[in-house]
């Protein structure tokens, strides 16, 4: 049971890290990368996209 909790979880993250490339201001190359990357390794794709990913659309001051 606890796996089964532990992997719905990394899916709905997985999930929301795949929406927020897609609609990030990333080029597409960029956008096809990181949702591939975040496919095939989904632990190690969403790490790597929390540390380095593209940002959404938000303005930084």
């Amino acid at each position: 049971m606890g796996y089964s909790i532990f992997g719905l979880i990394i899916l709905i993250a997985d999930l929301y890290a795949i929406y927020q490339t897609l609609t990030s201001s990333a080029s597409t190359a960029a956008k096809v990368v990181w949702t591939l990357v975040i496919l095939f390794l989904p632990v190690i794709g969403l790490i790597a996209w929390l540390v380095a990913g593209p940002r959404g659309s938000a303005v930084r001051v």
